[in-house]
């Protein structure tokens, strides 16, 4: 390839974000050609509003499920504004968001949902997005609830994400050749109302708003 078409930081340490040396070797790679466009993946929304300062980020990879809503707050505000693209990881909170999971649930010893759910090897916020295991099981249990005959939950939690006209894509994980047809099938399913969404939005307020929204 002559160039590449984008690269991105992966979560690097905070301090990085305020090292404008770094982002300047970047934009020296974007103006000798070797790169289009350059973003960052965070893990905090503080990362992510001191990153668009930068002129060279157009891109920014952040954790924003139904259970991890404060990105869409000032974030997305400020984003739409200066026209980042915004990707959107961790989309089904490791696998929450499908409502597959009950407590007799078990990863594989080197699953990080088995090794990092306190933050022992990395940031806490990337396994269940942050979440106790079970209070996210009983959030998924409410949010079953609205959705009585529905066996899969994921599409419509990817369906959520992308009511938000700010996010440019989201990249949900797929191991299985199942999993990728149903993440394909949100573009078969009915539009999610208005109400549905409002309904989905109080879970999080009412069950989980409190333990997750002002750490990440």
């Amino acid at each position: 390839m002559e160039r590449l078409d984008l690269i991105q930081l992966h979560c690097p340490p905070t301090d990085v974000y305020y090292l404008p040396e770094i982002f300047e070797t970047f934009d020296r790679l974007q103006q000798q050609g070797k790169i289009d466009k350059f973003g960052v993946s965070v893990e905090k929304v503080e990362e992510a509003l001191k990153a668009i300062e930068y002129d060279i980020v157009d891109t920014v990879q952040i954790i924003f499920n139904l259970f991890r809503q404060r990105p869409s707050e000032l974030f997305f505000q400020q984003a739409r504004e200066k026209n980042i693209g915004i990707i959107a990881r961790v989309p089904l909170a490791s696998g929450l968001l499908t409502g597959k999971f009950d407590t007799n649930a078990s990863f594989d010893k080197e699953d990080h949902r088995n090794f990092n759910r306190n933050g022992e090897a990395f940031d806490k916020g990337e396994t269940f997005s942050g979440l106790d295991f079970d209070h996210g099981l009983r959030a998924v249990e409410e949010l079953k609830k609205l959705f009585p005959e529905v066996q899969n939950l994921a599409p419509i939690a990817l369906q959520w994400i992308l009511k938000y006209p700010e996010v440019s894509c989201t990249i949900p994980g797929a191991s299985k050749e199942e999993q990728l047809l149903s993440n394909l099938s949100i573009y078969d399913l009915p539009e999610l109302s208005n109400k549905k969404v409002q309904e989905m939005n109080e879970i999080y307020v009412n069950f989980l708003k409190e333990e997750v929204h002002q750490k990440w």
